[in-house]
């Protein structure tokens, strides 16, 4: 059953993802075209809410997709069951979380 889950979880987080994918490249797109500096996109996105909201939610589901994706694939591959398949992938979504979520704070909030 957590399988089935984790399955569900991991193409939920794809819907999620899609369109922030696309939205994040068509910003970028739109900076190295328009010749933002990173000064100018920076001076745009500090103290943004809507930034924040849009990459906060990016990370969270790039955090939860990967960590399920890395489960499956060491799983496989080593061989690793129950707990320390668990523990690994769960250590390995929080590290994205933390580096992540601290990424967007740095970009949005200072």
């Amino acid at each position: 059953m957590l399988t089935l889950r984790l399955f569900i979880l991991q193409r939920v987080t794809a819907l999620i993802m899609a369109p922030l994918v696309v939205g994040h490249l068509a910003l970028m797109i739109y900076a190295i075209r328009g010749g933002l500096s990173t000064g100018a996109i920076l001076a745009r996105t500090q103290g943004s809410w809507p930034w924040a909201l849009f990459y906060g939610t990016f990370v969270v589901a790039v955090s939860v997709h990967a960590a399920i994706g890395l489960r499956v694939i060491v799983g496989e591959a080593l061989k690793f069951r129950g707990a320390l398949l668990d523990v690994l992938s769960l250590a390995f979504c929080a590290f994205l979380l933390i580096a992540g979520l601290r990424a967007v704070l740095s970009v949005t909030m200072l």
